[in-house]
Formats: structure tokens, C-alpha cells, sequence
């Protein structure tokens, strides 16, 4: 396939607009969310409070459709929506058996939307969680699986590509089979992997949790992110907002909160729909756009070899992550001036991320092979 460069006009093709490889974090949207994003401006002014008719009807399920064709679901229905990732932690955090300190089991490297809230649960003696190392990345997931093999765990929390790393588990299928407990809450986070690379959610769609969003890869900005959601698991958390009693029975108990069957019961509250109109414009524009998710994959890895191809001498022996088929959409480099090349690329009109002494570079489906020689040639 050939760069998509063309459709971010009003981004990263403005003139004199810096050069983006931080395809991994802030991605730049597409020039058909500019529309969708006037299109929600004008259904509000029009219709005012009726403007939920049409999110309900017509807008919110045509988003849960697309992230049922990306998962390769089979209901819809089991997709939630929410702005933002914590606001899914906290409902199935809150879906945890009461009455006693709930075990965790998770790994040394989740992003803080989860790490932090579990590690502050902890100073309290709310939760009980055991971290496994992500590295050495060769045994990560025969580690993961034996600690599963240890105790009764409550919930088991990890991604599906390390977001400090780029390394994806593979073997998360055989993770999640892993789990003993019919009980046990099983949720991946899937911000780097959601239209990131090739994802098939349909065997382990009644059994595990799938969590992501459109701030990354999907490229709709912030306000939109949304969990599948296997039947039967969490049927009442505790954090719960009113919308989450759309779904709800008729004949709910008395003196009972009513819950839907369905992803219903993790909803919450109003929302700025914006988001999800962004969303939908994007995918839409994605499927014209040509392609697939394994073929912009394919692209975005092309660009990656170039890269390292010429290589500078400054990253040389700092690659993370050797095997192609291990790694994601960008690339991660430590090494100890991780802070002054940044300040380098930075002051030369490159955007790339840093975390700590690891550089990263995502590589999108909006650049281009003239790009990435830029970005090398800023080295010298």
C-alpha cells in the first residue's frame, strides 16, 4: 500500500508542520474527522436535547459495529463506550468479590491509567497484587502462566503490547486458557494493539476482556475508548452510572439496582459525544481508504526496516526488540542520552516520546519513505 500521508491535510500537512513519529502516542487525525467533529456541533444546535435520539439510534451503534468488524465479534452488544480507559478500571476493579482483599495479578509495566490506581489500592490493604516482570521478554508469558498456576487470582490484567517496549504477547490466547478459575475477571488492554496490529477477539470472546480506544492507532482523539465485554463476568460493579440501567429488565427485584445483560451494565454517564462521531468518520474513512489493519501493519513495518537499515550510529546496539513479528508500531531504543537526542530531533522539528531512557519512534500510515530518511538525516 502507499502512504496515506495526503488525508492529514489540516495535521501534519500543514506547512512548515513538524515532523510526527510519535505514532504511538498522540496520533494525528485524519482530515474526515474535521467534519464529523462540525457534523456533532451542528446535530447539537439543531436538535438540542433530542441530539440523543440520534447518538442512541444511530451514532453510538454504528461505532459498537465497527469495533465488532476490527475484534472480529460476534454481538455488538458486548461493547461499551466511556472517555476514557480509568473509568473501566474502576467498574470492573468494582466488580471484585467483596468481603475480603481481592488478588491481583498483572505485570511490572502497565500503563498508569491501571498501575497507579491498583498500587494505590494496595497502600490500603484493598487488594493483594503480584507483578510479574515483562522482562526477560522470551519467558515472559511461561512466568505469567505459572504465577496463574499459584493461587485463586480475582482479576488478571495485562496488555497485549507493552506500551514502554513495543513487545506484543503473542501467546495471549494461551494465557487467558491459562486461567483456572471461572470466576476470575480476565481483562487485555489493548491500546497498542487496536488497530495497531492484526487483532481476532473471537476465541476468547467469552472469556476475556478487551479494552482500548481512539486516542492512538484508531486516530479519533481523546473521549472515545471502549471495552468488550464477555457475558456473565461483572454482572453488577459497583461503580456504576445511570445509563447502565438502560438495559435493564423490566421485572428488576425491589430494593435491587438494576443491571442490562449485556456491556450495558459498565456504562456510565453523559458524555461529549464528540468522540464517537470522530470515530466513526475515521473507520469509515479507513475502510475506503483501502486496506487493512494487517496491511498498514505491513507498511508501518517497511518504514521501521528503513529506519534501521541506516540505522545512526546513536542507537546503535539500543534496539529493544529485534523480531519483527514482536514488536508493534514503533520502536524503542534504551540507552542513557535517551534525553539529549530528544532534545536534538525536538529542536530540529521531529516529534518523537521518551520515557525515562527509552526513546521511542512510531511509525504511521501517514508517513512517508522521504520522511523517515528526514528523520535519519537529523542525527548528523
Amino acid at each position: 500500500m502507499k502512504s496515506l500521508a495526503a488525508h492529514f491535510s489540516r495535521s501534519i500537512g500543514r506547512p512548515n508542520a513538524r515532523l510526527h513519529f510519535a505514532a504511538h502516542s498522540h496520533h494525528p487525525w485524519p482530515d474526515v474527522t474535521e467534519t464529523a467533529q462540525a457534523q456533532c456541533w451542528d446535530d447539537a444546535a439543531r436538535l438540542l436535547d433530542d441530539k440523543w435520539g440520534r447518538i442512541f439510534s444511530t451514532v453510538l451503534p454504528a461505532a459498537k459495529r465497527h469495533v465488532e468488524n476490527r475484534l472480529n465479534l460476534s454481538d455488538p452488544g458486548s461493547v461499551v463506550f466511556a472517555p476514557n480507559t480509568h473509568e473501566f478500571v474502576l467498574r470492573l476493579l468494582s466488580a471484585l468479590p467483596p468481603g475480603r482483599t481481592a488478588r491481583i495479578l498483572t505485570t511490572d509495566i502497565e500503563f498508569h491509567s491501571f498501575a497507579r490506581q491498583v498500587a494505590r489500592l494496595e497502600e490500603d490493604n484493598l487488594v493483594e497484587v503480584t507483578r510479574v516482570p515483562a522482562e526477560p521478554f522470551a519467558t515472559f508469558a511461561q512466568r505469567f502462566i505459572a504465577e496463574l498456576r499459584e493461587d485463586h487470582v480475582d482479576l488478571v490484567f495485562l496488555s497485549h503490547v507493552f506500551f514502554n517496549s513495543g513487545w506484543v504477547v503473542t501467546e495471549i490466547a494461551d494465557i487467558v486458557n491459562a486461567v483456572r478459575h471461572s470466576d476470575t475477571l480476565v481483562a487485555v488492554d489493548g491500546y497498542h494493539s487496536f488497530m495497531a496490529v492484526p487483532v481476532d477477539w473471537s476465541a476468547l470472546q467469552s472469556r476475556a476482556f478487551f479494552i482500548a480506544g481512539g486516542y492512538k492507532y484508531a486516530m479519533a482523539g481523546e473521549g472515545v475508548c471502549f471495552m468488550h465485554c464477555p457475558p456473565g463476568f461483572g454482572p453488577r460493579p459497583r461503580d456504576t452510572g445511570w445509563y447502565a440501567e438502560f438495559g435493564a429488565l423490566a421485572g428488576a427485584r425491589p430494593g435491587e439496582t438494576a443491571y442490562g445483560l449485556d456491556a450495558s451494565r459498565f456504562a456510565g454517564s453523559t458524555f461529549d459525544p464528540s468522540g464517537l462521531y470522530r470515530f466513526n468518520a475515521a473507520q469509515d474513512w479507513f475502510d475506503k481508504a483501502g486496506g487493512d489493519v494487517a496491511a498498514h501493519h505491513a507498511f508501518a513495518q517497511g518504514l521501521q526496516q528503513r529506519f534501521l537499515t541506516r540505522s545512526p550510529a546513536a542507537l546503535q546496539g539500543a534496539l529493544m526488540i529485534d523480531e519483527p513479528s514482536r514488536r508493534g508500531r514503533f520502536l524503542t531504543f534504551r540507552l542513557a542520552e535517551a534525553e539529549a537526542i530528544e532534545a536534538h530531533l525536538s529542536a530540529n522539528g521531529i516529534t518523537l516520546d521518551r520515557r525515562g531512557d527509552r526513546l521511542r519512534f512510531g511509525f504511521g500510515v501517514y508517513q512517508t519513505e522521504e520522511g523517515v530518511d528526514r528523520l535519519i538525516d537529523a542525527f548528523n
